[in-house]
Formats: C-alpha cells, sequence, structure tokens
C-alpha cells in the first residue's frame, strides 16, 4: 500500500478514489495533518499507471472520463463497507526512521521500556550477576581450550521458567537495542493495532522462547536481545500480508529485503558476534504461524 499524491478537498479526492475503484484499482482516500487528502494504492502492481492517471487527474480534473457521477458514491459506499481502517501503513524501510506505521502500542511500549530499563540496569551486560540471572542458564565453565554447558536448561528444569523470556531483555551495546526497539515500534505496535495486545503477547513470548531455546542450544547462554522476536514479528506479517490481505498486515518488499540482506550481513559475521540462530529460529517460527494462520482464515471465509 503507497500513496500516489494529494487533492485539496475530500470530494475531489473521493471522485478521483471512485474514478480508480471502477477501472478495478483498490484504493483509500483518507485525510493528512495538514488538511488535505492523500490517495493510497493498496496493490503495488497498480502504482504506475494510478500515478499516470492521477498526474492527468491534477492536470485536468474536469476531463470527461473523470466526470461520471458515481465515482463519488462508489467511493464512498466502498469506504462505508471495507474492513481496513484508515491508511493501514506499510513498514517500509525507506520511511522508517520518519513515521511509525501506527500508534505505538501499550504492550509494545511495555516491551521496549522493560529493555532500556533491563539494559541500563545490567550496564550493557557488564553486571554479570544481573545478567546471569536473566539469561536462559547460568554461564559455563571452560574446561581446557572447550565450553561445556548442560543442554538440557538445569535451571528451567528446576523452576526459573523465566529463564526462557528474559534474554529477550538483555542487549549489550546502543545499536544492538536501538536497531531492536525501532524494529519493535513498529511491528510490534502493527500487531497490536490489527490483532490484539494479548495476541502479540503469545506470539512474543512463542517467538522469545523458542529463539531463546535455538540459540542457546547450539551456542550456549551467553546472548541477548529482543532480534529472535523482531524476526519473528516480521515473518508473521510477511505471510499475513502474502496470503491474507484482510488481515490488514502487510509490508513492502523494500522491507523484507532489507531485513533478510541484514540477517545474513550478521550470519556471515561483518557484525561481530550475533545471535544468528536466535535470529533464523524467529524467523523460521514467524513465517511457519503467519502462514498457517493466514491459511486457515483464508479457507474458514471461503467455507
Amino acid at each position: 500500500m503507497r500513496p500516489i499524491g494529494r487533492l485539496q478537498d475530500e470530494a475531489t479526492a473521493r471522485r478521483f478514489g471512485g474514478f480508480l475503484h471502477d477501472r478495478g484499482i483498490d484504493n483509500q482516500v483518507d485525510p493528512t495533518l495538514h488538511g488535505d487528502w492523500e490517495v493510497w494504492i493498496l496493490d503495488d502492481d497498480n502504482l504506475e499507471s494510478s500515478r499516470a492517471l492521477f498526474e492527468q487527474f491534477r492536470r485536468d480534473p474536469k476531463d470527461p472520463m473523470f466526470s461520471n457521477g458515481s465515482h463519488a458514491a462508489a467511493r464512498r459506499k466502498q469506504d462505508e463497507a471495507s474492513p481496513v481502517p484508515r491508511r493501514a501503513r506499510l513498514v517500509n524501510a525507506g520511511t522508517f526512521f520518519y513515521v511509525s506505521p501506527v500508534p505505538l502500542g501499550l504492550l509494545s511500549l511495555a516491551l521496549i521500556a522493560v529493555s532500556i530499563a533491563v539494559t541500563l540496569l545490567t550496564k550493557f551486560g557488564e553486571h554479570n550477576q544481573l545478567t546471569q540471572l536473566l539469561s536462559i542458564s547460568r554461564f559455563p565453565t571452560a574446561i581446557g581450550h572447550q565450553i561445556h554447558w548442560d543442554r538440557l536448561l538445569p535451571e528451567v528444569r528446576h523452576g526459573e521458567i523465566w529463564r526462557l523470556f528474559t534474554p529477550m531483555f538483555l542487549h549489550f551495546n546502543v545499536l544492538h537495542i536501538l536497531f531492536n526497539m525501532l524494529w519493535l515500534r513498529d511491528l510490534g505496535s502493527m500487531i497490536e493495532a490489527r490483532k490484539s495486545p494479548w495476541f502479540l503477547l503469545l506470539l512474543t513470548l512463542v517467538l522469545a522462547g523458542t529463539s531463546n531455546v535455538g540459540q542457546y542450544l547450539w551456542d550456549g547462554p551467553h546472548f541477548g536481545g529482543m532480534s529472535g522476536v523482531v524476526y519473528g514479528l516480521l515473518g508473521y506479517i510477511w505471510m499475513q500480508g502474502k496470503f491474507n490481505p484482510a488481515s490488514r498486515l502487510a509490508l513492502h518488499p523494500q522491507t523484507v529485503t532489507f531485513m533478510i540482506v541484514w540477517f545474513f550481513v550478521c550470519l556471515a559475521g561483518l557484525m561481530g558476534p550475533i545471535a544468528n540462530t536466535a535470529h533464523g529460529v524467529g524467523l523460521v517460527v514467524g513465517v511457519a504461524w503467519g502462514f498457517v494462520d493466514a491459511r486457515l482464515r483464508v479457507a474458514l471465509r471461503h467455507s
């Protein structure tokens, strides 16, 4: 979903939106903070043709091809019936640092606040005692040149269940937490807005638990960060956008490409020690959940 331009008044914008709708081009017309009206195209495949028509309309809105009186009525009727809320913006790497796609969700804000607090309290992992308390297991001991740890999660088996989840709050440098919190702000808030805070909480716990266990089994307990959750949220939204458009969850292809490239940059070791297994497990779980959920919901709607 992308904007193609703005018009000064609602009637004119809705007339053009109705014209596009009559041509089979799904769109939304939304007010902006500046008092004008913005036209959004839902399918990127229609962007170029819609932009050309918009420029033609802006040059000559009285052109007979745009004068069909049914356009505005059709546009208004579609807006009233549509389950899609105003401007269900996509997370776009090009505008990522400037405008959040949805208002910041309360649970997303809480996760960000706890992450920042824990990171400061642990002094970016330098407070060894607190860091170990929040890690999935106590740090292993070295025997000779080898590092040994109990892969059966001894502390968790003895009731310290929080350790499955709390590593997501640990961050070890400023860029680490900044990157994760910016993505959590947008991806988490989008799921909160389109689904519910309870669903985001469940999804976060499952993604944190699975990605943390995967990283622990592969490389031991000395890791932390929200990246596994972030990649899982990305995967979930990605699949919903592809296979269940009615979910109102979507990602621009540029965003997916950016995150996949970043995944391989980290995997190559160009960013230093990174919990790459957590990234991979989180992404796989998020994609699987998003795909199955999307298929089931589409099947139910058509049954």
